[in-house]
Parts: structure tokens; C-alpha cells; sequence
């Protein structure tokens, strides 16, 4: 008898979770490391590593308080650095897919830094905005669009994201025509690589060959995650389950194996949803209508992290909190790539 989905039935309210961190910048993205360190992007440009006591410090590759300093949103999220996706390097430094820079880098636990790519066949790569490490050592690269003001690229048919691979071979792109990607995974086995297109509003997913050769571009679950069902970030659980964030619509989902949406927490405004998602239908939404979307506990939920010692504690990254929430989940994450702790 197959084992029953431990998501079927699950779903948490505001009163279930926690909190962690303070006076954070932009959280987008959060790595966990065995002994319970985490490490959250920041907006001054690096990360804040915050340990198992709470004890934080902020390791930056230089401060930055454009984030911070200014109410233009243009300004805040497309001038200066702007660390997005993290992944840990073989040698336990920090990758980081940096939104404002339009490159991808690598800091040392003490703050140094140094660009690994910025462009691709003789061109800027774009905007960089996620990094995924494998097993094998090889790098996955998410560029959303072309665009230098992403904001500009929020809206329904443009399709110039791509996704690259960085091997012995360099770096090339792998698969292009994406609307907006956003964060990567490979699953269990790593046989596919699964795909978060935000303006295209699901997931797609490729089968990944021995020489990292991405094919059969197929959609995972919805076609489309409906009224301002934008996804962002991506995780699997150890039961197979794909989890989502829907970053404006301020709702975690979850896809079953077989493609079933789940829908584990939604605290979103369905008045400016539903004006945001008249504004898109038009063509471009306008910043505002985006902006009020906003949830209180999670403002833009943005990424989902497993950690603790089980893997069953959930870290939610947003684009405007200040801490990171989290909730104990009812089944383990699958283990990240980690770097080499001897």
C-alpha cells in the first residue's frame, strides 16, 4: 500500500508560525546548514548569518543602504546590489545570483568577493536571479529577462528568460524562452530540473541529460496558478511534494507528485489581487497595485527552506520582512547540496 501524502489535509494560519532574525533586509532567500546556521540574503549586500542562539552578523561584499534609503521602487530594486538566490560553493563560500549587479558572485564567509559571470556569449547576462549547485559539482543559472528594470518585464508574453549551466565545458545557456525565470530544482535523483516561470505563472520542467542538456520541456501541475498567481521559489520535500511560493498572492502551495495542487497557507488580499490582476491582464501592472498586495507576516513570501535537525523546520524568505517566519512541517525536506564540512 503506498504511503499517504502527509500534506494531504495540512495547512497553517498565522498562529503557527514562528520567528526568527531581526532588522533584516530583503530575506529573499535562506540556506540552512547542518548545525541550524542560517544564512539570509540581504540588501547591503551579502548576508546575514544568524546562529542557532540568535547571534546575527551581517558579512557583506561592501554596505549598501540603497534598499533601505530610498521609497523609489524602480530605484530600490534596479540600482546597486541586491543578493537574490544563494547556494553554497563546494568550499562552503556563498554563491550569490546578485538582482542588482546583474552578475553571479562568490563571497567568502568573511566578505570577500568576486564576480564568476557577468556575461554570456559576449553579451550581459541579464538579470541574474538564482543559483542551484548539484551533486556533480555543476552550477545551474536562472536569468529572469533581458530587461534592466525587471518591473517592466511583469507582464503577460515575454518570454526572453533562459536558464544556463556553468560546467568544465563554461558557461552556456541550456534552455531559453522562459517567462521570468525564477528558482530551479532537481529532484531527488536529479533526472529533472523543474523550473519556476513567473510570469508564465508554472512550473515547467526538463529532462536533464548526463552532459547537463536540458529536453522534454513539459508544464508540472496548472497551467496556470490563476488571479495574481506569480511563483517564485521552489523547494521538494522528501515525499516528493514540490512546494511554491506565489509571492503576491502571499499563498505557499504545494504539488503533489502527480501534479495535485495543495494549498498550504494563503493570507492574501483579495481586493488587490484581484486589482492587480486587472492591471496585468492590461499589460503592465502598475508598481502600487503590486505593492498592496503585501501580507503583514509575509510580505512577497518568496521562498521556502528546509532545515533544523529533522529538515522538518520550514523557513519562508519574503521580499520586505525584517525576520523570517517559519513552522514545523509534517514531513522532512529533501537535503540540499552542501559544501564539503570535514
Amino acid at each position: 500500500m503506498a504511503t499517504p501524502n502527509p500534506l494531504k489535509g495540512f495547512q497553517i494560519s498565522r498562529d503557527d508560525l514562528q520567528f526568527v532574525g531581526k532588522d533584516l533586509q530583503r530575506p529573499e532567500c535562506i540556506l540552512a546548514e547542518r548545525d541550524g546556521t542560517l544564512w539570509s540574503a540581504d540588501a547591503r549586500g551579502g548576508v546575514m548569518r544568524i546562529e542557532p542562539d540568535g547571534n546575527q552578523r551581517l558579512i557583506a561584499q561592501q554596505a549598501d543602504s540603497h534598499f533601505a534609503g530610498t521609497t523609489d521602487l524602480a530605484k530600490r530594486f534596479t540600482e546597486g546590489t541586491l543578493p537574490n538566490g544563494l547556494a553554497f560553493a563546494r568550499n562552503g563560500d556563498i554563491l550569490i545570483s546578485n538582482f542588482g549587479t546583474d552578475r553571479l558572485e562568490v563571497m567568502t564567509r568573511e566578505g570577500g568577493s568576486r564576480v564568476l559571470y557577468d556575461s554570456i556569449d559576449g553579451k550581459p547576462i541579464g538579470k541574474v536571479n538564482f543559483v542551484l549547485r548539484d551533486s556533480k559539482d555543476r552550477i545551474w543559472l536562472t536569468v529572469s529577462t533581458r530587461i534592466k528594470n525587471w518591473m517592466e518585464a511583469i507582464r503577460p508574453g515575454l518570454d526572453d528568460g533562459f536558464i544556463a549551466l556553468a560546467d568544465e565545458r563554461g558557461l552556456r545557456i541550456v534552455a531559453d524562452g522562459l517567462h521570468f525565470t525564477n528558482e530551479v530544482r532537481l529532484d531527488a535523483k536529479e533526472e529533472y530540473l523543474y523550473a519556476v516561470e513567473t510570469c508564465g505563472r508554472r512550473i515547467t520542467r526538463f529532462r536533464v541529460g548526463g552532459d547537463g542538456s536540458l529536453s522534454g520541456r513539459e508544464i508540472f501541475g496548472p497551467r496556470d496558478f490563476g488571479p495574481a498567481g506569480f511563483p517564485d521559489g521552489c523547494a521538494f520535500d522528501d515525499y516528493g511534494n514540490l512546494w511554491v511560493t506565489l509571492v503576491m498572492a502571499e499563498r505557499l502551495i504545494a504539488l503533489t507528485p502527480d501534479g495535485e495542487m495543495l494549498t498550504l497557507f494563503d493570507d492574501g488580499k483579495p481586493d488587490k489581487i484581484a486589482a492587480l490582476e486587472a492591471g496585468y491582464q492590461t499589460g503592465r501592472p502598475a508598481p502600487e497595485q503590486m505593492m498592496e498586495t503585501r501580507s503583514s507576516v509575509t510580505p512577497w513570501i518568496a521562498s521556502v527552506t528546509f532545515g533544523g535537525p529533522d529538515l522538518r523546520n520550514a523557513y519562508i524568505g519574503t521580499l520586505f520582512g525584517t525576520n523570517i517566519p517559519w513552522f514545523r512541517s509534517p514531513v522532512a525536506g529533501l537535503p540540499m547540496v552542501h559544501w564539503s564540512e570535514k
